[in-house]
């Protein structure tokens, strides 16, 4: 008898739905073709121990297993429980029409019980794009999956239960999940805040100002100064995630494996803290079956690099083409995967080898020359991509020890929104430029205007400090997010000012 299932395989973010055929006829032997991986082809003893201990098992007779399309690779266990269901229908042990409306997958464990998978969020949006009435799966995926309307979920603890729903014997639960209320109860859940930061107002003006144009950051300073402790804090200042955005961000986050247990959303902006040992693999993605990396993990959100010139130089140089294009594309032999990437960078280091060049109180012990050489470890055209670079001092004691609060976070986030939402107004005839920090020359030259004086500000400023020429450019667009978060439709000379102080390496004297 031949008996169709239904699973499903993730390609880069995107699943594309299997066809199980499982026959079983007169003879001996197991067969399963279809280009499976070694743990599906592993799948038949774990059928058969888990079978077992409901009083079901595999018939003694020839069995074979196709998983079309046969020319895509079916990888990894989640295939164990379609593969099972297939079998007990071809062998007359469930007696069932409905396996055509209903999309199955999950890993069993040898005493029936089934086990979590990858990917539910992008599986059960195919499920629902194809016509499937339903989607079975684990139990503790289906709170993901249920976040797609109109899409039956059905979460299952062990086997038997999937078995006892097919035969008519009981019915399964529907999982439903308030997507709205889950989403706005999670918008403001951060751990930390600006309000803990003593001191350092230039350097929290200087996050903002990033945070409001999405502009990728440096921060630069001693041991100890707070750069780690600022960057931690930066995603409380965030505009909060759109419904879109967290939604792109869990199938990600959803085929990566990283989803906490029974949570449905990723609803805040990512912060990923990479060590600086990562090999470039791992930052951007990739792998004889391409997986996301670190750069789309903090998709819409922060991508913080700790220690910049301790990461090994060809792994930095990976980032310049994902930081332009917001996407990144794996190519392998067999397989061609695109994953998101808009991120924003925030990076912090230290001056130098000993990281006291600079300090106010304690004396640099590097030799001479060896500061350039420190700095240059980090390469000009990823510089070029950094649009702030600021110099973080050391907190004094007198503000330290000071008992009043910051401002709060919630306070900047609204300034933040706010110029966001200029930036929007601003480029709503351009699909794909969100903020400042996109702009083209070409869409700078139609948005930014500047005044004569201006001008003439900026060309003594880069003479006098010996900025270099692509200072120009990340200057004027930072200009245009202080213009903004001013309410201000034009950059005057006041804003220009302000964004020539954030180009600290660009400077002659730095490393001299």
């Amino acid at each position: 008898m031949l008996v169709k299932t239904y699973g499903s395989a993730i390609q880069g973010i995107i699943a594309t739905t299997i066809t199980i055929e499982v026959s079983v006829e007169i003879g001996i032997n197991f067969f399963l073709v279809g280009l499976p991986d070694n743990a599906v082809k592993e799948s038949q003893q774990r059928i058969s121990a888990a079978l077992q201990q409901y009083g079901y098992k595999i018939p003694g007779k020839k069995i074979v297993i196709n998983m079309a399309p046969a020319d895509i690779r079916k990888e990894g266990s989640a295939y164990d429980l379609p593969l099972a269901i297939g079998i007990l229908g071809a062998s007359q042990q469930i007696l069932s029409d409905r396996f055509s409306d209903y999309l199955i997958m999950g890993e069993l464990s040898l005493d029936g019980s089934v086990k979590a998978i990858k990917g539910a969020l992008p599986i059960a949006i195919e499920a629902k794009k194809q016509g499937f009435k339903g989607f079975i799966l684990p139990e503790v995926n289906a709170q993901e999956a249920a976040i797609v309307d109109g899409l039956e979920i059905y979460g299952v603890e062990n086997i038997l239960e999937v078995i006892n729903f097919f035969n008519g014997v009981s019915s399964l639960n529907r999982v439903k999940v308030d997507v709205s209320g889950e989403f706005l109860r999670s918008l403001d859940t951060y751990e930390y805040d600006f309000s803990e930061v003593k001191g350092q107002e230039n350097i929290k003006r200087a996050m903002e100002i990033a945070a409001a144009g999405s502009h990728n950051i440096l921060l630069i300073g001693a041991p100890g100064s707070g750069k780690t402790m600022l960057a931690k804090r930066l995603p409380s200042i965030l505009p909060p995630l759109t419904l879109e955005e967290a939604l792109e961000t869990t199938k990600i986050h959803s085929v990566a494996g990283l989803m906490p247990t029974n949570t449905p959303l990723v609803a805040v902006r990512p912060f990923r803290n990479p060590h600086h040992t990562i090999s470039d693999t791992a930052l951007v993605g990739g792998g004889a079956y391409p997986q996301p990396g670190e750069i789309s993990l903090a998709h819409n959100g922060i991508l913080f690099l700790d220690e910049l010139p301790e990461f090994k130089r060809n792994v930095l140089e990976v980032l310049r083409q994902p930081m332009e294009s917001r996407m990144i594309t794996i190519s392998r032999t067999k397989q061609t995967s695109d994953y998101p990437a808009n991120f924003m960078l925030v990076a912090a280091m230290n001056p130098c080898a000993c990281g006291f060049y600079n300090h106010p109180s304690k004396q640099c012990t590097c030799a001479a020359g060896s500061v350039n050489k420190y700095l240059n470890k980090v390469s000009g055209p990823l510089l070029d991509r950094i649009d702030i670079q600021i110099e973080v001092i050391p907190v004094p004691f007198k503000e330290l020890s000071e008992s009043r609060a910051g401002e709060p976070s919630r306070i900047v986030r609204e300034r933040v929104i706010a110029a966001r939402q200029r930036q929007q107004e601003r480029f709503k005839t351009l699909p794909d430029i969100h903020s400042n920090a996109q702009m083209t020359p070409k869409i700078m030259a139609e948005f930014c205007h500047l005044e004569p004086s201006g001008l003439d500000l900026l060309k003594r400023a880069m003479d006098k400090l010996g900025l270099s020429a692509r200072a120009y450019d990340r200057i004027i667009k930072v200009s245009r997010t202080i213009a903004d978060l001013a309410g201000k439709e034009n950059i005057e000379n006041s804003h220009i000012a302000e964004a020539i102080n954030y180009r600290s390496l660009d400077r002659d004297s730095w490393g001299r």
